[in-house]
């Protein structure tokens, strides 16, 4: 359902005056369940291929079949439990299975592909996809480092392929809600935005146990390392590869992309932050992993501070605070929440405390004779809230995607959106690690301290 909340409520609101009370309603957003459609024909049949069967590709596989005219022809893994896993999900025990995701990309039968690898992998697949004339639903965040995005970008663009990067946040009615009210002028003007997530147990920071029977028997160690410096095999490092920052990208490229997506997202930005500044470390999970466990950044988006602070030894629900002249939207994986505020002074000025006496009672007289509200006449502010679907859904995320393979429209969340939401997060860590601010320079497409 929507609402009557509209910019001439906002305008109201902020013209209002002393005396106010505060009103409150919550509205339940109903989703736009698109992918509950009927069964499409045959000729509308997306068929993907899917590169990467692990935590979170198999969620992918599993929420992907179970989306109206999309069926999964094939699979790709470098560990062979894997092939099995992606035969009991699909409950197709003949699905052609492989190691190599080059057969994916020769096999004309497939449409698209769905790409859930450790991040110093994703440069590769995504730009082969693109060369091999195949859409790409990658997962966040897009690339491992910032000159890999630039070239997973160009690949796109270079052979007009559809990339959509896994952040759910952009495809979420709740963020489109937030999105609207910000459009409509909720927030006046923009003063601050505030992002952090919390985890306290041991999966949420990546201690993962590895599968009891890994081996290089059933597992190619060497391929999976890519190229990053050789090491023995190490089941950790295969489990629990965000732990470090030759796989992965840390609690940056985990959790803050989830963040800043959304926040670009909800604000109509598409664009890299113009500065980066971090601080954190390694203070709970001393488990050898060398990206720190508690991450606080600060960005500057035009002219606006950007607070994002990520950890993980203290539960945290993720949370956004979007705060303007005229009121702050807080939004959470399940609901949003806007409180107005008017902006003028509701008492007289406690400043005139340092006035004698007689200018003193002047300007009280004054003032109250001036903003006091008439009885009866008192404004009353409504405050409101939003109750949707988990904003960290991806049934419509993916929907999006495999729509616009048909379709070919763009989708939101294209290489560029990704390119420049990965870099906030490459910033965040080069500035930790650095010990220093840093910025992006368009011109030679690198971070510079």
């Amino acid at each position: 359902m929507t609402s009557n909340f509209s910019r001439r409520r906002f305008l109201e609101i902020s013209a209002a005056v002393a005396g106010a009370g505060l009103a409150a309603k919550t509205i339940i957003l109903d989703p736009d369940p698109l992918y509950a459609l009927p069964q499409s024909g045959p000729a509308e049949q997306v068929r993907f291929g899917i590169i990467g069967i692990g935590m979170q590709g198999s969620g992918l596989l599993q929420n992907a079949i179970q989306l109206p005219g999309v069926e999964c022809v094939a699979a790709c893994d470098l560990y062979d439990g894997r092939h099995t896993l992606a035969r009991e999900i699909t409950n197709n025990p003949s699905l052609p299975v492989t190691r190599r995701y080059h057969d994916l990309l020769a096999n004309k039968e497939i449409e698209c592909l769905i790409a859930a690898v450790p991040d110093h992998w994703h440069k590769q697949i995504v730009v082969d996809a693109c060369n091999a004339g195949k859409d790409i639903y990658c997962e966040k965040p897009m690339s491992h480092t910032a000159a890999e995005g630039v070239d997973m970008y160009t690949a796109a663009q270079k052979n007009n392929r559809i990339v959509q990067i896994g952040s759910q946040r952009v495809s979420s009615v709740l963020c489109a809600k937030a999105k609207e009210m910000v459009a409509q002028g909720a927030l006046g003007d923009l003063m601050m935005v505030e992002g952090w997530l919390g985890r306290n147990d041991p999966t949420g920071a990546w201690e993962y146990p590895p599968p009891f029977d890994l081996s290089p028997q059933n597992l190619d160690w060497e391929t999976w390392q890519g190229t990053v410096p050789k090491i023995e095999f190490n089941p950790n490092k295969f489990a629990r590869w965000r732990c470090w920052r030759a796989y992965g990208t840390g609690v940056a490229g985990d959790l803050l992309v989830h963040l800043v997506s959304g926040m670009m997202f909800v604000l109509g930005i598409n664009e890299p932050p113009k500065h980066a500044m971090a601080m954190g470390g390694i203070l709970r999970w001393k488990d050898g992993r060398d990206m720190p466990d508690v991450h606080a950044a600060l960005f500057q988006y035009g002219d606006i501070p950007v607070y994002m602070r990520l950890n993980l030894g203290t539960e945290m629900p993720e949370t956004y605070r979007f705060q303007g002249s005229k009121g702050i939207i807080e939004l959470t994986e399940f609901g949003l929440s806007y409180t107005p505020q008017t902006g003028v002074d509701n008492s007289p000025s406690y400043y005139t405390v340092s006035f004698p006496k007689a200018m003193r009672e002047e300007y009280l007289n004054k003032w109250h004779e001036e903003y006091d509200p008439k009885p009866g006449k008192e404004p009353l502010f409504e405050a409101v809230s939003y109750k949707g679907n988990d904003f960290d859904d991806v049934k419509p995320h993916l929907w999006n995607f495999f729509r616009a393979v048909k379709t070919r429209k763009p989708v939101v969340e294209d290489a560029v959106f990704g390119h420049h939401a990965a870099l906030a997060c490459h910033m965040a860590n080069e500035a930790y690690f650095r010990n220093t601010a840093v910025t992006w320079d368009a011109t030679s497409k690198t971070i510079k301290s």
